[in-house]
């Protein structure tokens, strides 16, 4: 770290995504705070669309977990990986998306997630 910053690797030539603020709606927080719990959780979809499922919480708030996969995924913080199902988990709720794998925080999740605890969120 030659450059005497603050070591987030972006002005030396990282990518780390950029430094300061990340919004993130409440379902992506709620999503994150999972993965502070377990972590690796369950996702799935339909081999005709890149559209991830999460069914954990319920169908009635499937939508809402899709926008929040998607927004996390965006944002870098979790990789979704639909080649390594998750082993000993049922997937009977997921029978109708026949990709069925696992989703997981990024470094620069576990990261986010630390700060969370630590911080807190603002609104």
């Amino acid at each position: 770290m030659g450059c005497g910053h603050d070591g987030c690797g972006a002005c030396c030539g990282g990518s780390c995504g950029g430094c300061g603020e990340l919004e993130l709606t409440r379902q992506e927080i709620g999503l994150l705070r999972r993965f502070a719990q377990f972590p690796f959780l369950p996702v799935a979809r339909r081999w005709d669309s890149e559209t991830p499922v999460y069914l954990e919480e319920g169908t009635e708030h499937a939508e809402e977990y899709s926008a929040a996969i998607t927004g996390l995924e965006i944002k870098r913080l979790i990789r979704l990986d639909y080649d390594l199902p998750l082993t000993n988990f049922d997937y009977g709720a997921y029978g109708q998306y026949p990709c069925q794998g696992s989703m997981a925080l990024t470094a620069r999740g576990q990261a986010v997630v630390e700060l969370l605890e630590i911080q807190g969120v603002r609104e």
